[in-house]
């Protein structure tokens, strides 16, 4: 079973963080169900880090704000040798000559810590202002690189340990292509991705997102030893992730050298650094130097300045999404930067050219920090061709040539042509199909774009008339009998695809995977869901406005209900299929709950399936039908109100469970 588990685990981070899978899905699911029946046969055994353990659920209002116990100071930090040199001058003065540096890569990403009681993650605060944090606990636990309990023996009641949570740029640039593809807008690199993915308010999301930590620092009551190295090796031994890449420095020499080491080395990792931190190694002199009012003496950081060089901007081509969103991307003469070969940037949208005041053949200084795609961030004007021709950004589609428009409060300008912009099609076609769609075999990038360029698709309707066309099909290109009946039974066996898949699928903008899991299971059905008002839909979990409406207008539309109308006809599945409930007991017959606020021993949806399974009914907002309000914390002070008014009866968690004894 621990072997299971821990190939498991290693074959989820190759798959969701490093993005180089290593087994197919196939051995995957086969190793699974050996630990599942394992964990059911000899369930003493189960390790809380089993991938088979539920992680997430709660979902968080607001973050409990917590006082840090031992202060999260900022380090002091510089750009240049020299203030290193006076740092190393400034230790000398205080402790003498005798002392080592410990060297560690300064990683961009987000400060946490954690603490452990009796070998047990209690509590993760992020750094907050310093002196309080926001405590992230539920969200931090879905990290599998933290240890929710420690194996080992040998560490103290109770101790602190920090560290920093990131993502890996493999995973980045996987989940920011989703974003893209829900028509959202990008994260603009890993570092705020990581943010964002942390503060969220359902784990279960977080989850899904692979976050990763290093830890580096810790904190306890008792000396657990005499210098920071050691310390580091300690954590290791009970199980903690801490960078391989740290190293034990004699001399400001010796640091300097790592530093020019990392300064090339580090385009090479597939995480995010943006210097190095230095930290004098012994304890006891660590007290002896001491601290200023906002960071400590015995430490400093050494940042790398961003990546920068200077090329020439050949031309500025438009991309069209699937979406409609039109994306200018600047073309350059190939230069080298950063460890790769740069031809391309990102130039986000049309303010941006305008600020940057860019012409055609303009000298640009491209960089290469934190974003994962360089950017240009100046023109050099003094290397202006007289009379350069401005660039600007197209009024119409340069795909079809529609006049484009830009709503009030987007950044981006569309195409409103949906039905006739041939990028848009194809885009929304492509995404039908995806893996996280409709999931069809046969039915490649390549595939479609040869499809719709020889006449035989033009919308996603379109795929489910292929099987009579199959003389056509096989007078395309690398399209032989095989193929041909691959694909034709791929889309035939997407009628089977569950009804999430299927509203994913459809490509309603802001409408990504989760959020039309939440539609789903609230709605049932597609009707239902398409004589929901805005009320109804932002009365939905996670549901605002924004979605909300973009729903309302994708049901207005005549030709897309048209659309759904045949799908319907070719038997594709347009409401959820329910799970028969097996009862345990009949405790909860004839009454009804809602459930409000975050609970201290069950995720919302535990509580759900623990009501349903005693034969109780849920419903989605207070009525005279209401039996019951299931109260946590932070729960909606409008449903408490209400609640009051009509004197429905609120009851706890633990009353919950004291009805079903």
């Amino acid at each position: 079973m621990d072997k299971l588990v821990e190939e498991l685990n290693q074959h989820n981070y190759k798959y969701y963080v490093l993005a180089q899978p290593s087994i197919s899905d196939f051995e995957f699911d086969q190793q699974l169900a050996e630990l599942v029946a394992l964990e059911a046969q000899y369930p003493a055994f189960v390790d809380p880090e089993s991938p088979t353990q539920k992680v997430g659920g709660d979902i968080t209002k607001e973050f409990e704000v917590v006082k840090h116990r031992w202060p999260m100071l900022s380090l002091g930090n510089t750009y240049n040798e020299q203030d290193l040199r006076d740092f190393d001058e400034r230790v000398r003065k205080v402790i003498g000559p005798h002392f080592d540096y410990v060297c560690e890569l300064k990683f961009d990403g987000l400060s946490i810590s954690l603490t452990y009681e009796h070998g047990t993650l209690v509590r993760a605060v992020t750094r907050g202002d310093g002196t309080q944090g926001d405590d992230v606990t539920n969200n931090v636990k879905t990290i599998r690189s933290i240890p929710k309990q420690i194996k080992t023996t040998g560490y103290p009641n109770s101790f602190e340990i920090r560290g920093e949570v990131f993502m890996h740029r493999p995973a980045f640039e996987r989940l920011n292509e989703e974003r893209i593809e829900n028509g959202e807008i990008p994260y603009a690199n890993p570092r705020n991705f990581a943010s964002g993915t942390l503060k969220m308010q359902d784990s279960t999301e977080v989850s899904k997102r692979p976050l990763d930590c290093f830890l580096y620092f810790l904190y306890a009551d008792r000396s657990l030893g005499i210098s920071h190295w050691e310390s580091l090796e300690l954590m290791k031994s009970w199980g903690f992730q801490a960078c391989e890449h740290s190293k034990l420095c004699k001399t400001i020499e010796d640091v300097l050298h790592f530093i020019h080491l990392w300064q090339e080395k580090r385009f090479h990792l597939s995480y995010d650094i943006d210097g190095i931190v230095i930290k004098v190694n012994s304890y006891a002199q660590q007290q002896e130097l001491g601290f200023t009012a906002k960071s400590p003496r015995w430490a400093i950081a050494y940042k790398y300045k961003a990546q920068e060089v200077e090329t020439i901007l050949e031309h500025v081509s438009y991309q069209v999404g699937r979406t409609g969103a039109v994306t200018p991307v600047a073309n350059l003469k190939p230069v080298s930067l950063a460890g790769t070969i740069v031809k391309r940037a990102t130039l986000h949208n049309a303010d941006e050219i305008d600020r940057l005041d860019l012409h055609q053949g303009d000298t640009v200084l491209v960089e290469k920090g934190g974003e994962i795609i360089p950017k240009i961030i100046a023109v050099n004007f003094s290397r202006r061709r007289l009379g350069a021709p401005k660039v600007d950004y197209p009024k119409n589609c340069p795909a079809c040539g529609t006049h484009l428009i830009r709503e009030i409060g987007e950044v981006a300008y569309y195409c409103p042509n949906e039905g006739g912009c041939p990028p848009q099609i194809v885009g929304r076609i492509q995404h039908f199909v995806s893996r996280k769609a409709m999931n069809i075999d046969g039915l490649g990038n390549e595939t479609i774009e040869a499809l719709y360029e020889n006449g035989l698709i033009k919308s996603i309707a379109d795929l489910y008339t292929l099987h009579k066309k199959k003389d056509q099909l096989k007078g395309l290109d690398r399209f032989g009998d095989r193929s041909v009946d691959k694909l034709l039974k791929g889309i035939e066996k997407s009628k089977q695809m569950p009804f999430e898949k299927l509203l994913f699928g459809l490509g309603i903008r802001y409408v990504g995977e989760t959020v039309a899991k939440r539609l789903v299971h609230h709605f049932k059905t597609i009707d239902h869901l398409m004589h929901a008002g805005m009320e109804e839909l932002v009365g939905v979990d996670e549901i605002g406005d924004r979605i909300a409406a973009s729903v309302v207008q994708y049901f207005e539309e005549p030709k897309n209900l048209a659309q759904i109308a045949f799908l319907r006809e070719q038997g594709l599945l347009f409401e959820m299929e329910e799970q028969v409930v097996q009862l345990e007991s009949t405790k909860l017959v004839g009454k009804t709950f809602l459930i409000s606020g975050v609970f201290e021993n069950h995720s919302r949806e535990e509580l759900k399936e623990l009501i349903e399974k005693h034969g109780g009914k849920l419903l989605s907002s207070i009525s005279a039908k209401l039996n019951y309000l299931l109260t946590g914390v932070n729960m909606g002070p409008s449903k408490f109100e209400k609640a009051k008014k009509m004197n429905i009866p609120m009851i706890s968690e633990k009353e919950l469970l004291q009805m079903l004894q």
